[in-house]
């Protein structure tokens, strides 16, 4: 017990010591960054490739920091890769559902990222059309800052911060126009859940 002890602090204070090169620190911190982003993302591949690509972006750009800054800066990094990967994930989810998608012609499902077969019957493409044209038209009947705040963050994937700097306003405001939107959205498009 006492062993495991003193090698669980001995990880910690390794750890805690702040290593003398940039490799060093990237290969301290690569597998609790691995496991943190595989745990948010649930995928492998797309966590390894979070990693890899906050580590990228760490030597590019912050090399020439104080070894004391690499931490923040790389969890950072990664957190904000996770947010990306996860929104992507989200919004293609969205797109093929939107397009009918989700299974092809012998009902298997299919993969998230794959699109939908390009050859939907007669019917499906008539409540495609349908169902845009309806959201156009609740779209058009928000108010103008309803509508810029839903179709920045919803449906061009802007963050809170990004939205509220292309509409010049505060972050609050842009969520209190955003849950009005998506409120009146609902209430609108009840018909197509």
């Amino acid at each position: 017990m006492n062993s495991a002890v003193d090698a669980l602090g001995s990880d910690i204070a390794l750890e805690e010591a702040t290593p003398a090169t940039l490799d060093a620190f990237l290969a301290q911190v690569e597998r609790r960054a691995f496991r943190m982003a595989e745990m948010q993302l649930r995928h492998r591949e797309d966590a390894m490739d979070a990693v890899q690509d906050a580590m990228l972006r760490l030597v590019r750009h912050y090399r020439d920091k104080p070894a004391t800054e690499w931490a923040p800066l790389f969890w950072g990094i990664l957190r904000r890769r996770v947010v990306d990967l996860q929104r992507r994930r989200k919004v293609r989810s969205i797109v093929v559902g939107w397009l009918g998608g989700g299974h092809d012609r012998d009902g298997d499902e299919l993969p998230a990222w794959e699109p939908a077969d390009d050859s939907p019957d007669p019917l499906d493409r008539l409540h495609d059309v349908q169902s845009y044209a309806d959201l156009a038209a609740a779209l058009n009947t928000l108010p103008r800052r309803q509508r810029e705040a839903f179709m920045l963050r919803m449906l061009e994937g802007l963050d809170g911060k990004e939205t509220a700097a292309a509409m010049g306003c505060s972050e609050g405001s842009v969520k209190t126009h955003l849950s009005r939107a998506m409120h009146t959205l609902r209430d609108q498009l009840e018909n197509w859940r």
